[in-house]
Order: structure tokens, then C-alpha cells, then sequence
């Protein structure tokens, strides 16, 4: 199997999981030298155009990662050719990229936590949960990349 050398992360939205996978994705490539292109996208058309929410802006910022530069987008069938890996963030957005035309995704849960859904942080009282999430989201992406890369 050849090498990595792209990787779309993919939610709902396209302003809270998926920027920050994206952020923590180029964080590591960056600092590591590593020649492999990082992008991220929702499946719904809600937020296109739109920055990242401010909490996981925020919280990315915590751990030294900026992605207030980034802006929402859909993903869309040229993605699929275009990216060597495609990386869902729950079972929702999974079964969302297969209904869109994706034939192959790996859930981002399945490097780290068994498999877990990465949750809406949204789902948890404050801020709480993007400090949850960001933490799952940082351990599965740099396993993912060593991994797949």
C-alpha cells in the first residue's frame, strides 16, 4: 500500500470537529516535515463560508493550534478523488460520506478509541466538552497519521 499524501477530515458542519482534526492534523505534518495536504469539510451545507465556531477556536488556541484562519465547506464527490484518505468523525458523517458517493472512509475513532463516535461537543454543558473532544480528536489523528502516513 502506497503512502498518505492527503487527508480530509469530515463532519457535520464543518466548524467544530473537523477544523480542529484539521488543525492538530497540520500542527503535527508542519513541525514533523511532512509532505501531506490536510483539508476539512461537513456533509450538510449549513455553515458554508463560515469560520470556526469560537469554542473550538478557542480551545484549539489552548493547545497552541490556530484554525481561526479556516472557512466551512461541503464536501463534494471531486474530494473523493482528490483525497488519498477521507476520515469521518462519527458513524452519522460515515454513513452520510457513503450516501454522497464515498466509497472508502476511515472512522477517526477507530485509531485510539475502539471505534468511538468523536461526539458534537455542542451535546455537553459549556466548555467542557470541546476540551473532551479536542483531546480525542488529537489522540486518534497523530495514531492516524502515524499509521496511514
Amino acid at each position: 500500500m502506497s503512502k498518505i499524501k492527503s487527508i480530509i477530515f469530515v463532519c457535520l458542519g464543518n466548524i467544530c470537529r473537523s477544523p480542529i482534526a484539521q488543525g492538530v492534523a497540520q500542527e503535527y505534518i508542519t513541525k514533523n516535515n511532512l509532505d501531506i495536504k490536510v483539508d476539512s469539510a461537513g456533509t450538510g451545507s449549513w455553515h458554508i463560508g463560515e469560520s470556526p465556531c469560537d469554542n473550538s477556536i478557542t480551545v484549539a488556541k489552548n493547545n497552541g493550534i490556530d484554525i481561526s484562519r479556516q472557512i466551512a465547506r461541503q464536501v463534494n464527490l471531486e474530494d473523493f478523488q482528490t483525497f488519498d484518505l477521507v476520515v469521518g468523525l462519527d458513524s452519522r458523517n460515515m454513513q452520510d460520506l457513503k450516501k454522497l458517493g464515498c466509497k472508502e472512509a476511515v472512522k477517526l475513532g477507530d485509531f485510539g478509541f475502539e471505534g468511538q463516535d468523536v461526539p458534537d461537543p455542542f451535546f455537553f454543558e459549556g466548555f467542557e466538552g470541546f476540551d473532551k473532544v479536542y483531546n480525542m480528536i488529537e489522540t486518534c489523528v497523530l495514531e492516524l497519521i502515524k499509521q496511514k502516513c
